[in-house]
Formats: C-alpha cells, sequence, structure tokens
C-alpha cells in the first residue's frame, strides 16, 4: 500500500498543495485513509500528520475508516424529507441490515446521511459509490439492495434510463434529469460554441473587454451581487508573477442546482466565460471547484477542456494571440458547504481546511497561493460571454433598474413543475408560484436556507369589500405586497433557490428545524458565535414547540440572532436566517405555541419531577389542585 500511495504523490510531483487530489485518489483505490497512509503521506509531502488530519477531518466524503463496500449517502435536505425520505431512509436500514451512520457486519453496505446533493427537483436522491440514485422510493431500494446482494453491478441495477441532453453521454451516463422549463439567452440551444474567443475577442483590447462588462453592470451571480466588471478592473491591475480565474461550482445552498444544469448541458459557454476573463485580467491559471456531489460530470467536463486545447481555445498562445496563455484544470471538493465562500473555497484549493480567510487582504489582491485571483460564479461567466457577444446596451434591455439581466431560478418544493427558470430580474413572486404549478402556498424560501422564508397571502379570490374586513388598511398592503415581492437585489435578492411549501407543512417542526440542522452541520467551527448559537438557538425553538416557551424567548431568538452575524463569513452571519426570517413573517406560529405568553419560565413541572422520583423509590404521591 506504501508503494501505491507514493505513486499518487509522485503524481502530483509532491506537491503539498495538491493534498485534495492526493486524499481523493487514495479514496477511490481503497475507500479511506487511515493512519498508516496519514504517516506515509506526512512525510512524502513534508507535512505534519495533525495537518494532514486537518484536511481529512473537515470534509464530509473524507474517512480514516471504511465505510462498506457500497457506500451511500442519502440527501437529508427539505425537499427530499417532503418526497418521503423517512421512509427510504428505513428501507435502507430493513434491507441493509444497519442504521445510519454505521457499516454493516458484512462490510457490504455503509449507510450515511448526507446535505443537500443538488437533487431537489428529483428526490430523494442518494450517491452510491459516485453514482447518483434519485426519485427513490420504498420499493426501487428493496429492489436495488436486493441486487447489490446477488453480485449484480451498480449500472446494471439503474431503474431509469439516462436523463436528458448530455446526463445521457457516454462519460456522463446519469439519470439525472435536467428540468429545464424556461430559458432566455442563458439556456439557449442557438449559442454558437467558441464564438466569441474566435471571432471577436481579438477585436477588443483587454481594458476594452472589461469596460464592456462595467458598463453592463453585471453583478455576481453567486448571492453577492459585487460588480463583476470592477472585480476584473482590481485584478488585473494587481501585480502578481501569476493571476488567477477561479470558477466557483460549488452550490451547496440546499435547494439550489442551476449549476448542475448549466455544466451539463453548456459547459462550453462556462469555460469560455473563464477564458474571456483570463484574457481581460491577464490570468493564465484557471481553476473549476466542483462539488463532490458532481463528481459524476468531471470525466465528461475533462472531455471538453481536452476538446478546447485541441483547438488551441486554451494552453500557449491561444489563438494566436500574442502572451496569451491559459489553461484550466478542475478541482473536486470533498463536502463542505462552507467552500461556497471564496476565500474557503481558495484555502481548499490550496489542500487545506476549507475554513475562510480574514479579510483584508481580499482574494483579488492576494488570493489561491497568494496571486491576485478573480473569484465567480458558473452563471456569472456564462452571462459574461452572451455580454461581450451583444453588447451592454442590449443587455440592460433585461431585468430592472438595480437588477440587469436575468436569473437561473432552481425551483422546487410543493409545485407541478420542479426544474430550472431562466427569469429577468424583477419578475414577482406571484409569476413564479404560477410558472411552476403551485397551488394552497403557505410559504416560499427565497435563496434558500440563507435567504428569507416569506409568507404568501391569497388575497386573488378575495374582493376588494372583503379585504377592506379581512384586513387593516395597511395590512391588505402587507399582504399585497408580499405576493408581489419582485426578485431583485433591492427586494429580494437570490443566489436562485426557491422552495415552495403548502398549507400541509409545519413550517418550524419541518422546515425551519431541518435548516438550522444543516448549518449545525455544516459551521467549519471557526468562529464561536457560529460554533455555538446555531445549536443553542435550535434548542430554544424546541422548548417553544414542546410548549414549554414563554414570551421572552422569542425575544431571545431575536437577540441572538444579532449577536450571530459577527461570524467573519457568510455562512455564520446567516445561520440564524431560518429562526429570523420565520420569526418576522410567521410570528404566530411561534406565539401560538408560547403558553399564554407569559413572562415566567414555566418549564418546570413538578408533578412529573416527583413522579419520576417517586417510581425510582417505590412509593406514591398525591397531588390536590384547588
Amino acid at each position: 500500500m506504501k508503494e501505491k500511495i507514493m505513486q499518487i504523490v509522485t503524481k502530483y510531483d509532491a506537491d503539498r498543495t495538491r493534498l485534495m487530489d492526493i486524499l481523493l485518489d487514495i479514496h477511490d483505490m481503497q475507500g479511506y485513509v487511515d493512519d498508516e497512509n496519514i504517516e506515509v503521506l506526512a512525510e512524502a509531502l513534508g507535512m505534519s500528520e495533525a495537518e494532514v488530519n486537518e484536511t481529512i477531518s473537515f470534509y464530509h466524503f473524507f474517512t480514516k475508516t471504511p465505510r462498506g463496500k457500497f457506500t451511500v449517502y442519502l440527501n437529508n435536505s427539505i425537499t427530499a424529507v417532503l418526497r418521503g425520505r423517512d421512509a427510504v431512509k428505513s428501507a435502507f436500514e430493513v434491507a441493509c441490515g444497519t442504521k445510519f451512520g454505521a457499516v454493516s457486519e458484512d462490510g457490504l453496505f455503509g449507510l450515511f446521511d448526507t446535505s443537500c446533493i443538488g437533487m431537489n427537483d428529483q428526490g430523494p436522491a442518494a450517491i452510491i459509490n459516485d453514482r447518483i440514485f434519485t426519485n427513490l422510493t420504498v420499493y426501487r431500494v428493496k429492489e436495488l439492495i436486493k441486487g447489490l446482494k446477488e453480485g449484480k453491478k451498480l449500472n446494471e441495477l439503474v431503474y431509469e434510463s439516462n436523463g436528458d441532453g448530455n446526463n445521457a453521454d457516454k462519460d456522463m451516463q446519469s439519470m439525472v434529469q435536467n428540468n429545464i422549463r424556461k430559458g432566455m439567452f442563458l439556456l439557449n440551444k442557438d449559442y454558437n460554441k467558441y464564438e466569441i474567443l474566435k471571432e471577436d475577442l481579438s477585436k477588443h483590447s483587454p481594458e476594452e473587454i472589461i469596460q464592456i462588462i462595467e458598463d453592463s453592470n453585471l453583478r455576481g451571480r453567486g448571492g453577492a451581487g459585487f460588480p463583476t466588471g470592477l472585480k476584473w478592473r482590481f485584478g488585473r491591475r494587481v501585480d502578481g508573477e501569476h493571476r488567477i480565474i477561479i470558477c466557483n461550482a460549488d452550490e451547496g445552498e440546499p435547494g439550489t442546482f442551476k449549476d448542475r444544469v448549466m455544466l451539463t448541458e453548456y459547459p462550453d459557454l462556462v469555460f469560455e466565460g473563464m477564458v474571456v476573463a483570463a484574457y481581460a485580467t491577464g490570468a493564465d491559471i484557471g481553476l473549476l471547484y466542483l462539488r463532490y456531489e458532481y463528481k459524476y460530470m468531471l470525466k465528461f467536463l475533462n472531455r471538453v477542456l481536452d476538446e478546447m486545447r485541441e483547438h488551441n481555445l486554451l494552453g500557449n498562445k491561444i489563438l494566436g494571440i500574442k502572451d496569451f496563455d491559459f489553461d484550466i484544470r478542475i478541482q473536486l471538493g470533498a463536502g463542505a458547504y462552507v467552500c461556497g465562500e471564496e476565500s474557503a473555497l481558495i484555502e481548499s484549493l490550496e489542500g487545506k481546511r476549507g475554513e475562510p480567510r480574514d479579510k483584508p487582504p481580499f482574494p483579488v489582491e492576494r488570493g489561491y497561493l497568494g496571486y491576485p485571483t478573480i473569484v465567480n460564479n458558473v452563471e456569472t461567466l456564462a452571462s459574461a460571454v452572451k455580454i461581450v457577444k451583444y453588447g451592454a446596451e442590449w443587455y440592460k434591455g433585461f431585468g430592472t433598474k438595480d437588477s440587469l439581466g436575468t436569473k437561473l431560478l432552481s425551483v422546487s418544493g410543493d409545485c407541478r413543475f420542479p426544474g430550472i427558470y431562466e427569469v429577468e430580474w424583477g419578475t414577482s413572486i406571484r409569476e413564479v408560484i404560477e410558472m411552476c404549478g403551485a397551488d394552497d402556498v403557505q410559504a416560499i424560501q427565497v435563496g434558500g436556507p440563507s435567504g428569507v422564508l416569506i409568507g404568501v397571502k391569497d388575497v386573488d379570490n378575495l374582493g376588494a369589500t372583503d379585504l377592506m374586513k379581512w384586513y387593516k388598511p395597511s395590512g391588505m398592503m402587507v399582504a399585497q405586497k408580499i405576493y408581489d415581492r419582485k426578485l431583485s437585489y433591492s427586494d429580494l435578492p437570490t443566489g436562485g433557490s426557491i422552495i415552495i411549501f403548502n398549507n400541509s407543512r409545519d413550517l418550524l417542526r419541518e422546515v425551519v428545524m431541518n435548516f438550522m440542522d444543516f448549518f449545525i452541520e455544516e459551521s467549519c467551527g471557526s468562529c464561536s458565535t457560529c460554533r455555538n448559537l446555531p445549536f443553542v438557538m435550535k434548542q430554544k425553538l424546541e422548548k417553544i414547540l414542546d410548549g414549554h416557551g414563554v414570551r421572552q424567548d422569542i425575544d431571545d431568538l431575536l437577540n441572538w440572532g444579532k449577536i450571530i452575524k459577527v461570524s467573519r463569513c457568510g455562512l455564520g452571519q446567516t445561520a440564524a436566517n431560518p429562526i429570523l426570517s420565520s420569526i418576522l413573517n410567521f410570528r404566530g406560529l411561534y406565539e401560538k405555541d408560547v403558553k399564554a405568553m407569559t413572562d415566567f419560565d414555566n418549564i418546570f413541572d413538578i408533578e412529573k419531577s416527583v413522579d419520576a422520583a417517586n417510581k425510582y423509590l417505590g412509593r406514591k404521591t398525591e397531588f390536590h389542585h384547588n
């Protein structure tokens, strides 16, 4: 084994910054990295064993012990729960003869929970030995495990034909569906591959490309909305031996799967966007950080890159342009939501724990390996290509004054048509509901768990007179505003996740608790606020839901939600949002579980406590109530 590990280390030139790749290769070879392997790695890479252990322990898909010949990671996101995950989980346990979090005695099956895997429109879904199984049911689980016990291979047990589009490609062969419901200029099959690179790029200087992007007011589509042209201009001005373009494809926000679809159907457009960005900024190194959950795409995406190299669209002197040397490498993650934050992503690219860096310096000044680094989202880079092609003024014809262009929405939950919708910024919640075929809507989560949970009032079925009876004038305006709120940076900003809940759902017990569990699981633990407060807030919510809450508990939750915002990254700053936004928009759900809205803590039940003592001592106490 030592010899095999050394071969892997040699493959990466014993470069400690490639530790992620080395660990991934060892996992592919034997399924885990044990203490003996760690000792070999530490010596070969000039690291301490503690440093290697730090990286292994941080990521969800790394392990130091065997996890079974067939390792099942079952998605536990809220959309999977809504579609029968609990029954599917039980079916796995019965069929495999073990509980989740353990490996069967025969070592054949390992069952593990995992956070959102980007299959919200076709769940419950699981990753089994890097193959995606969607739309799981109790019957399908039984047949799947039965087949594996009989010695059949995983690819022989696929119960649905290959998915649509490139999902059926020979290098993908996935049952995943794209579910593209509405397209505009990004989701457009009229796209001519690499047209900008071949015909238009050399017509513009790098400064002119940056000016076009600046004039378009394109803002980052990852959620923060930072002006893309400004980031490119900063990156070009900073001196460095190398400049780096990073495409952030680590969409870990539960309910988001738009990048999966873009990389499946339009990888050429995304890679072309990286090349355009490199030309504009003078970058020579490109990295695409792909979340581990999308590992099934890796061979296909690398083939696309190889084809680009064959046509001189990557490599030295791209298309004969002097001094334009640029290539792209794909880096797999290993399961960590926080790596969606750009500085944490860079730490991971360097082979370390994905902990966010203190800022300044910002990545554009000092990022990957200390070089000026521009990090853009998949959707942002794709949009840049279209803008260079058709111009800034064309782009300004879409969207609203402060939110230009289109937005890719990942819509899931209680609706008839979950999937990907490309809409103009400024689209209302009302329109989203109508497009996806949702009815009896109680609430919508905009922007995933880190976003906001908004209520939807059914005002359409009431006449004006009835409305005046139901609401005070200000109340009516609020109800109407909620229903017609618009997706935009000034009203409802979103990275793309839209999850719909109908009136059969228990928002606090099902939805909010699920989201809080997610943040507790995904915290990197670096900040004490993010490490502790989500857990404490969840306990407080449980107290309220158990009927022991008091008015002060709601105030405590609101106050703690302010404190957590001092965390240094977006995960920590938004980890309380599920509770805060549900209090803001659904306070009545909290108040109905607070006993008589008292100011004193009535959690202590004297009769229950005495009864427990009596059972232990074998005696009986009678209570007389006046």
